[in-house]
């Protein structure tokens, strides 16, 4: 979710291509998340293996995943850690939602409500602790680095990219731009056509791009400033001012210059505002040690996607053989370039 800051930013159309070469951080749980929403079975349900574990994340983590290293994108998968107590009251409104959402979904399926039945199924989505740890085991036997974040994924990530540990983050969430993230892909890893919730329309998805330093340029602002438009609208942490959209936000600021200078004006408070405030500008974060690239385990990982999750076996070879080559190609790059020092 986060916070709704997209009408005030200017973005960048891209492509996997274009970003070849990228080393991103990568929301782990915002992208979890997509894949357990959008990678469904016909019935709305989502994937499983014969012991009724759910794979639409495997699915989505491992094909996805190679498409983004195939094209030279280096992914650095980063996990939330335990959630800020500031986060509380946006967690407990989630619970709530996806309780309704679970009462609607069984009253559509008295009523034998087919279509109401999947669009409802594709919002009720956990992820748990087993879905967080298959999710790292099939990352592991790819080669492609985890970090555990102390707090929130997205500050870690975010953090990585503004000390120049990574190009970007990848990350549907605008709060990566408060947290300090240079650069933010959205859609990176999903493309095509997606389903709006809850209306029979689909509208195409692309990849993109913001960047913050060119925003904050057009904007004629400062991060703290961007910080302090963002908590004005509202965020995971804190609830926003009343009828304050980014645009308006925005103008309070170019008028009074700080957010306390725009509350003393309104007389108007935002609870805990100096925690939130330190929260974007100091969150917890991690030294994420090594990044780089491992080998892949090619035979831990067929018997983890195919024996142990009945994944087609002659669906998933070629991508492994893509995964063997990508690394390969990586390695040799790394050694002509050592030789040529």
């Amino acid at each position: 979710m986060g916070v709704d800051i997209s009408d005030i930013l200017v973005k960048h159309s891209t492509t996997l291509k274009d970003q070849g070469g990228m080393r991103v951080s990568i929301d782990a749980y915002n992208i979890i998340y997509q894949f357990l929403s959008s990678i469904r079975q016909p019935d709305g349900t989502p994937l499983m293996d014969r012991s009724n574990r759910v794979t639409s994340h495997l699915s989505g983590l491992f094909y996805r995943t190679i498409n983004m290293i195939e094209v030279g994108i280096k992914p650095v998968y980063v996990f939330d850690g335990k959630p800020s107590a500031l986060k509380n009251r946006t967690l407990e409104a989630r619970k709530l939602v996806r309780e309704k959402n679970r009462e609607d979904l069984r009253i559509a399926l008295e009523e034998g409500n087919e279509e109401r039945a999947r669009s409802l199924s594709s919002r009720i989505n956990y992820i748990t602790g087993e879905i967080v740890g298959e999710s790292k085991e099939l990352l592991r036997y790819m080669g492609v680095p985890v970090v555990q974040a102390p707090s929130e994924g997205e500050a870690q990530a975010s953090v990585m990219s503004k000390a120049s540990l990574v190009d970007g983050v990848v990350s549907q969430d605008y709060d990566c731009l408060l947290f300090g993230a240079r650069r933010v892909f959205r859609n990176l890893a999903q493309m095509g056509k997606r389903k709006l919730p809850g209306k029979n329309i689909y509208v195409n998805v692309t990849p993109e791009y913001i960047d913050l330093e060119e925003n904050l340029g057009i904007l004629g602002i400062n991060r703290e400033q961007l910080i302090h438009i963002g908590i004005m609208v509202g965020t995971d942490f804190n609830s926003g001012l009343p009828r304050t959209g980014a645009k308006s936000a925005l103008k309070l600021i170019r008028k009074y210059g700080s957010i306390y200078e725009v509350l003393k004006a309104r007389n108007e408070e935002i609870e805990n505002l100096d925690q939130v405030l330190e929260l974007f500008r100091d969150p917890p974060y991690s030294d994420p040690g090594d990044i780089s690239m491992k080998p892949p385990d090619s035979e831990s990982l067929r018997h983890f996607l195919s024996d142990v999750h009945d994944f087609s076996l002659s669906r998933v070879e070629p991508y492994i053989e893509t995964l063997q080559n990508a690394y390969r190609k990586e390695s040799q790059k790394n050694l002509d370039s050592f030789f040529e020092h």
